[in-house]
């Protein structure tokens, strides 16, 4: 599950060079399950398969494999990692799962049939659907809730006309799209005065980018059949997609009330003292001496810009008004994490792919 005490580690301000906290290894096993954990590494696992399918054949069977024993042990020894009181105690209050394990069973074997094209996992699927949840409805897609792209991602197979039966996939999905258009008769996301996607609870750039991610694969998706949305009359097409995903894009990098970008060292005015210890620290080689758990404190709680910029990294952002504090301590919207980082990295290679949004090429 993770190696390392949260809170041991949360409560020392150091250099990753200098930890001594204890590497306590929290791990699932059949007496301790933990299909999310399980479910979530299948998933991965069979996704990459893919990526290295052409290039490299054989690894790619041994990922492949690999996803197969992870769902494999997810679906025989099924429960939620944070049901188990050691696990809780490490995983909790940071790392809870906070939606159950049903939505990543559904993901781990959504992604095997992507990768494998094995009919026993569309079966499991559609045999499996409605028990786990499928019909739940959510706006939100993250690392705790998968539902909103494991719509998108099933429906695609009915989008291509290739499995009629899984067209309530393609209804849940457009239902979640529904919710992003401000014009729709849809209840819908919050959006703040500038524009930005917004949930309560911090880091909110989360939600930018892994839902920009899934309204440009839906719009690729939509882009190569004749379906479109139905949002209460509104008929929606892929172009409208693109156009919203480049619209939270734009705001992320600069186009918002602060004139920011919220990724470092990109523009002309972005976060300078992000939540991050590496970053505030000196480096090794200006401070070669060791910087102990607590004496990482004043550099924690200085004004100064953080000494090594950590180029790249989105943070959390502004909340709902828009503003921006650039307040080291305020780690809800200045801590960079890689659940932010990691969809824009999709989202911003389908710009450079698709330079025009609203004129969508296949």
């Amino acid at each position: 599950m993770q190696v390392g005490d949260p809170s041991k580690d949360h409560a020392c301000w150091e250099r990753p060079e200098d930890m001594d906290t204890a590497r306590t290894v929290y791990n699932i096993s059949a007496a301790r399950p933990g299909s999310d954990v399980a479910g979530e590494t299948a998933a991965a696992l069979a996704a990459a398969s893919m990526m290295f399918r052409d290039g490299d054949p054989e690894y790619a069977d041994r990922l492949l494999a690999g996803a197969r024993k992870a769902f494999q042990f997810a679906d025989t020894y099924k429960g939620a990692y944070s049901d188990d009181p050691e696990l809780r105690a490490g995983g909790c209050p940071f790392y809870c799962d906070f939606d159950g394990f049903q939505d990543e069973l559904l993901w781990g074997a959504a992604w095997l049939r992507r990768a494998s094209g094995d009919d026993a996992f569309l079966h499991y699927i559609q045999n499996n659907g409605k028990t786990l949840g499928a019909e739940d409805s959510s706006n939100e897609f993250g690392w705790d809730n998968k539902h909103a792209g494991l719509n998108v991602l099933v429906s695609k197979e009915f989008i291509e006309g290739e499995v009629p039966s899984l067209e309530s996939y393609k209804e849940y999905a457009d239902s979640f799209i529904c919710t992003l258009i401000p014009e729709s008769s849809s209840q819908h996301i919050t959006y703040t005065p500038g524009g930005m996607i917004y949930k309560p609870g911090g880091s909110n750039m989360q939600h930018v980018t892994s839902i920009s991610f899934l309204l440009l694969t839906y719009a690729k998706y939509l882009s190569k059949s004749s379906h479109t949305v139905n949002c209460g009359g509104i008929s929606v097409g892929p172009s409208t997609l693109q156009l919203q995903a480049k619209k939270q894009v734009d705001y992320l990098l600069g186009d918002n009330p602060m004139n920011m970008s919220y990724m470092v060292g990109y523009g002309d005015r972005y976060p300078q003292r992000i939540h991050h210890r590496g970053s505030s620290l000196p480096s090794i080689k200006s401070h070669p001496q060791k910087i102990a758990c607590n004496d990482g404190t004043p550099y924690y709680n200085s004004s100064s810009s953080n000494p090594n910029p950590l180029i790249g990294a989105v943070v959390g952002g502004p909340g709902e008004d828009d503003a921006y504090e650039d307040d080291r301590a305020n780690f809800r919207e200045s801590e960079p994490t890689t659940y932010i980082n990691a969809p824009l990295v999709g989202v911003l290679a389908y710009f450079v792919a698709n330079p025009d949004p609203g004129h969508v090429r296949h």
